[in-house]
C-alpha cells in the first residue's frame, strides 16, 4: 500500500495545509470492508479521513454495559488490521482519531489536516473509558458568529470533526425558521408581518433567544429554505453517528404581529436588550392557555419536517430579567419552568428539556439560590439538562448547588463572539476536571464540553478539552503537548520545538479568560480592534506574559526551516507572530495617545508611522492563514446569495455582525477579528482617523473633542458596513 504523504496542494497559493473549509476529508466512495450496516456512519467518515485505507479497519459497536450509559472503546492493531470497538459510531471515530494522533499519524483541525499514514501499522493497544454520558458542543450564537453561510459540505466537515472528537450532545439550530414561520401564519400573521419580523441570517440566534427582533433583515425566504434543507441533512448525519442533537423549542417569545392580533393575551413588551437601541420583544405570559398550545404546535410541525428528537432546547431569559411581580416572583418562575416543560412533555412524552446555564452567571443578582430553586421546582430532575459552560467566568454549579439534583453538564464558552486572540488555560482545565470529578457535592453531572461561540481558533484548545473526558485529568499536560505536536507536526519535534510549546503554556496558554475583549466596558480583542479612545493610556496591560511568548515566536522562527511552507506548523507560527505583534501594538498606541496628549509631536509623529507598518506587516502575517481573512468571510456571504440583492444583505450582515453589531449600546467589536482585511481597511483607518484628529487639536492648540470624533467613526463604520465592497487582502 503506498504510504499517504503529507504534500497537498496549496489552497489559493497560499503557504497552509489545505484548509479545513475547502478539503478537510478527501476520500472518495469505496468499499466499506467487512463492517456491518451498523458501523456503516463511522466508516463513512473514516474513508473521508484516509480513503481507502479504511478497509484496514475493522469496526463495531459494543453493548454499554456502564450503568450510567457512559461510553467506552478499545483498539488493536493485529496482522496489519486495526480493529476498534465502540459504545455508538461517535465514539468508534474518538477512538480512530486518537489511535492515528497517537501514532503521529494524523492531525484533524479547523485550520486543517495532516494525514501522513505509515505503510504497515504499528502495535497498538488501548481501551478508553469516560464518565460522561454526554459529550456537549456549540453556543446557540455559533449560529450567528460562525455559521451563516454554512451549506452541507461544511456543514458535513463539522459533524466530521464532532465524530472524530467524540462529541454526542450537539446544539442544532439551522432550519427552525421554516417551522417559525409556518406556526406565526396558523396564528393569523401575515407574510409581510412576517418579513418584518425576522431578523437577518447574521443575527437569527439573539431573535431566537428573545433578545432583538428585525436587525438587519429581512431575511429572504431562499435562506429559509436552505437552511430547511440543510437541517435534514444534518440531523440524519448526527443521528446516524449515534449522537443526540438538542433542537429548538418554543420559550415564549411571540412576533409583534401576533401580539397585537391578540389582545386578549397578556404579552410583556420587554425592554431593550444589552443597552438599547434594539426594537422590543414581546414574551407571552405562562399560564396563558396560548403558551403550551404554541409550543406544542411548534414541536409538532418541527417532528412533521425533522423528525422525533429527544433534546429540545429553550431559553427563555437568556441576559433579559423575567417579567415578574415582587410578591409572586417565585411563583411565577416556577410557573414559567413548568409550562416550557409542559410543551415538550405533551409533544413529545420522552424528551429532555436543555437550557444554557448562561443566565444563572450572567445576573447573578436576579437568579438567586430561591429564584433558581423556583424556576426548576416543577421540573422532573431526569427530564432537564443545564448546559453549564461558563465555568471559566463564573462558578454556577457550586453557587447553584449543582443544580438541585437536575442534570447537568460542566464545560466552558473559550470563545467570544469568534474573536481569535491566542488563549487558552490547559493546566486550568486539568485542575477543574479533577476537582470537579472528585467533588461530592457535584449532583447529577452527566456531561462535559465546550461551547464556542465562535470557531475556527486555537485549535489546541479543543483537541485538550475533549480529550479530557478520556483521560480524566490524570495525563500529564506536557505529554499530551508531545503527542499532540507529534500528531500535528511530524515527528520532526525537536528539543527546541517543544521548548517553544512549553513556553507558549506558560505565555498564553495559561489565560482561562481574555479580560482585555471586555475591558473599560468596551468590546474588542486587543486595544487596537477597539473604537478609538484617549482612555487607552489607562489599560493596565494584557493578560498573559510577553517576554515568554516573545521567546516561543523567536525559537519557532528558526526551526521553521524543518517543516513545509505548506503545513500546520507554518500556520501556528502565523498564528504566535499574529498575537505578539498585535499585543505590542497595542502598547505603541499607549505611547502614541500619550505623546500627542503631551505635545511631544516628533515621538506621536514616529510611533504613528510604526504603528501603521506594524499594522500593515500583521495583515502580510495574517494573509498566509486563508480562513483569518476579511475576503473569505465577505466572499462566503456574497456565493450564499442566489440574487445580487441577497447577496448585498449578506454582506452587510457579514461586516455589520463583526463590527458594529447593532444597539446603542456596547457590542460593538464584540465579534472583533483578527484577520487579513480587518487589520488595513478596518482598524487601522479608525485609529488613523482618531489619531489624525488628535494631532492636529495638539497642532492649533484647541481642545479635542474626543466625543464628536468617536460619532465621525461611528459614521465612517456605518457607510463601511453599508458598503458591498470585497476586500482583496
Amino acid at each position: 500500500m503506498r504510504k499517504m504523504g503529507l504534500k497537498i496542494k496549496n489552497y489559493n497559493g497560499l503557504g497552509i495545509v489545505i484548509p479545513f473549509l475547502a478539503m478537510f476529508f478527501f476520500g472518495t466512495a469505496v468499499g466499506y470492508s467487512q463492517n456491518g450496516e451498523n458501523t456503516k456512519s463511522a466508516t463513512a467518515v473514516l474513508e473521508r479521513l484516509i480513503g481507502k485505507r479504511v478497509t484496514e479497519f475493522d469496526l463495531s459497536i459494543m453493548e454499554n454495559k456502564n450503568p450510567d450509559n457512559a461510553d467506552s472503546f478499545e483498539v488493536e492493531t493485529t496482522a496489519n488490521r486495526v480493529k476498534i470497538k465502540g459504545t455508538s459510531n461517535a465514539v468508534i471515530c474518538y477512538a480512530a482519531h486518537t489511535f492515528l494522533g497517537d501514532i503521529g499519524a494524523a492531525s484533524v483541525s479547523w485550520e486543517g489536516n495532516r494525514i501522513d499514514l505509515p505503510k504497515t501499522w504499528p502495535k497498538y493497544a488501548k481501551k478508553g473509558a469516560t464518565p460522561f454520558k454526554y459529550r456537549k458542543y456549540l453556543n446557540a450564537c455559533t449560529f450567528g458568529y460562525t455559521m451563516p453561510w454554512w451549506d452541507w459540505k461544511r456543514w458535513e466537515q463539522e459533524i466530521d470533526w464532532m465524530a472524530l472528537h467524540g462529541i454526542n450532545l450537539p446544539t442544532a439550530m439551522e432550519g427552525q425558521e421554516a417551522v417559525w414561520q409556518q406556526l406565526w401564519k396558523e396564528y393569523g400573521v401575515t407574510d409581510s408581518q412576517l418579513k418584518s419580523h425576522f431578523a437577518g441570517p447574521a443575527f437569527l440566534p439573539w431573535q431566537r433567544m428573545g433578545n432583538i427582533n428585525s436587525l438587519e433583515g429581512p431575511l429572504p425566504q431562499e435562506w429559509i429554505d436552505k437552511k430547511a434543507t440543510i437541517q435534514k441533512n444534518i440531523l440524519q448525519r448526527m443521528r446516524a453517528l449515534g449522537m443526540h442533537p438538542v433542537v429548538p423549542a418554543f420559550s415564549g417569545y411571540v412576533p409583534k404581529a401576533f401580539a397585537e392580533k391578540h389582545p386578549g393575551s397578556k404579552i410583556s413588551e420587554l425592554s431593550s436588550w444589552s443597552g438599547g437601541g434594539f426594537e422590543s420583544t414581546y414574551l407571552l405570559d405562562s399560564k396563558d392557555p396560548l403558551f403550551k398550545e404554541i409550543g406544542k404546535r411548534f414541536i409538532e410541525i418541527y417532528t412533521q419536517l425533522y423528525g422525533e428528537s429527544d433534546f429540545y432546547l429553550a431559553d427563555s431569559f437568556n441576559e433579559i430579567t423575567p417579567p415578574v411581580s415582587k410578591e409572586h416572583k417565585y411563583e411565577e418562575l416556577s410557573d414559567y419552568g413548568n409550562a416550557i416543560f409542559q410543551t415538550i412533555d405533551e409533544a413529545s412524552p420522552s424528551a429532555t428539556w436543555v437550557m444554557q446555564g448562561w443566565l444563572f452567571g450572567d445576573n447573578k443578582e436576579f437568579w438567586t439560590k430561591e429564584a433558581t430553586k423556583a424556576f426548576l421546582s416543577k421540573v422532573p430532575n431526569n427530564r432537564l439538562i443545564i448546559q453549564d459552560y461558563a465555568n471559566d467566568r463564573y462558578k454556577v454549579w457550586e453557587k447553584q448547588e449543582a443544580f438541585y439534583g437536575k442534570q447537568w453538564t460542566y464545560g466552558y464558552v473559550h470563545n467570544y463572539g469568534g474573536s481569535n486572540p491566542v488563549y487558552g488555560d490547559l493546566n486550568y482545565y486539568k485542575k477543574e476536571l479533577e476537582y470537579v470529578l472528585k467533588n461530592a457535592n457535584k449532583g447529577n453531572l452527566v456531561g462535559y464540553g465546550v461551547m464556542p461561540e465562535g470557531l475556527n481558533n486555537n485549535s489546541m484548545v479543543y483537541e485538550y478539552i475533549y480529550d479530557l473526558p478520556w483521560s480524566q485529568g490524570k495525563e500529564p499536560v506536557n505529554d499530551w503537548l508531545m503527542n499532540y505536536l507529534k500528531a500535528r507536526y511530524g515527528n520532526k519535534i525537536t528539543p527546541p520545538v517543544f521548548q517553544a510549546w512549553q513556553l507558549l503554556l506558560e505565555s498564553v496558554y495559561s489565560t482561562k479568560y481574555w479580560e482585555t475583549r471586555w475591558w473599560n466596558d468596551r468590546a474588542g480583542a486587543y486595544l487596537f480592534f477597539k473604537r478609538p479612545t484617549l482612555k487607552i493610556t489607562e489599560f493596565k496591560g494584557n493578560p498573559g506574559n510577553k517576554e515568554k511568548l516573545e521567546k516561543a515566536m523567536d525559537i519557532l522562527k528558526r526551526e521553521a526551516k524543518n517543516f513545509d511552507k505548506n503545513s500546520l506548523y507554518d500556520y501556528d507560527l502565523r498564528d504566535v507572530s499574529r498575537h505578539y505583534n498585535s499585543l505590542r501594538m497595542d502598547e505603541l498606541l499607549m505611547e502614541c495617545v500619550a505623546a500627542y496628549e503631551s505635545k511631544d509631536m516628533a515621538k506621536a509623529d514616529g510611533l504613528f508611522k510604526k504603528i501603521e507598518q506594524q499594522a500593515l506587516d500583521i495583515n502580510a502575517i495574517v494573509s498566509g492563514q486563508p480562513l483569518n481573512s476579511l475576503k473569505y468571510w465577505l466572499k462566503s456571504a456574497w456565493d450564499y446569495g442566489s440574487s445580487p440583492d441577497e447577496s448585498r444583505l449578506y454582506v452587510k450582515n457579514a461586516k455589520t455582525l463583526i463590527t458594529l453589531w447593532g444597539g446603542e449600546g456596547h457590542l460593538n467589536d464584540y465579534a472583533s477579528r483578527a484577520w487579513s482585511g480587518m487589520y488595513k481597511e478596518f482598524y487601522w483607518p479608525r485609529w488613523k482617523m482618531f489619531l489624525q484628529a488628535l494631532r492636529e487639536s495638539k497642532i492649533n492648540d484647541k481642545p479635542f473633542d474626543e466625543e464628536k470624533e468617536r460619532e465621525s467613526i461611528k459614521q465612517w463604520e456605518t457607510k463601511w458596513c453599508e458598503s458591498s465592497e470585497m476586500y482583496d487582502k
